[in-house]
């Protein structure tokens, strides 16, 4: 299996969880964005954005597929939620909310605050942005309380899914923003064994593979 990652960017799910699963796998490390920096990608990704996944014959480009195909091809049922569980349309919804509803306006964040040149910079925009994602934390907030994990009592692909969009908040100064619930369950996810594997894993393989090993932007 190889997986092609940049730093903290949405590869770090299916990093994470084929660090939860045990799997051997290559990581092939990009710096950001590897469709301008490396031409030779587009060989491997025709989007030019990462993650890419092969596995065997398999090919995927959108980490929350990932996490859900991991899940199911090798968690023998330990980070998916079957379809017969009362936990199942959870475990789907959130899923998907972590990367459609919770990182899309990170996002914009990135982009008009830290990534356009700088004329093409919208503090506004980048602000507005920021709002909505922290709105969008409430429905996260009702859903956790008294709960450690968001789905079926106990940790899944959905979690993964919804721990990167509070990681990368965190890297753009927004954590301290959670409210309490949100709050405690990142601080839960973060101290995984297998989530701080993986922020190892990804920076000593940029130290060996010459890429640049801080996360852009990293403001805490």
């Amino acid at each position: 299996m190889i997986l092609h990652h940049c730093m903290s960017a949405r590869s770090f799910r299916p990093l994470w969880m084929l660090e939860e699963l045990g799997l051997p796998y290559e990581l092939k490390m990009h710096d950001f964005p590897p469709r301008l920096r490396e031409k030779d990608y587009l060989q491997v990704n025709h989007l030019g954005t990462v993650p890419a996944l092969t596995d065997g014959k398999v090919f995927m480009t959108e980490s929350a597929a990932m996490c859900q195909y991991l899940a199911a091809i090798y968690s023998e049922g330990n980070l998916e939620v079957s379809a017969s569980e009362s936990g199942f349309a959870d475990y789907i919804n959130y899923l998907h909310f972590g990367e459609a509803t919770l990182t899309f306006p990170q996002t914009l964040i990135l982009r008009y605050k830290y990534f356009e040149v700088e004329e093409r910079r919208n503090i506004q925009v980048a602000d507005d942005y920021a709002k909505w994602f922290l709105s969008r934390l409430k429905s996260l907030e009702g859903k956790l309380s008294g709960k450690e994990f968001i789905s079926a009592d106990r940790f899944t692909a959905a979690d993964i899914s919804i721990g990167y969009a509070l990681m990368l908040a965190s890297h753009l100064g927004l954590s301290e923003k959670f409210k309490p619930e949100v709050s405690r369950y990142w601080k839960n996810l973060e101290s995984r064994e297998a989530y701080q594997r993986a922020l190892k894993v990804q920076e000593q393989s940029a130290k060996e593979q010459g890429v640049a090993s801080v996360p852009a932007p990293h403001v805490r």
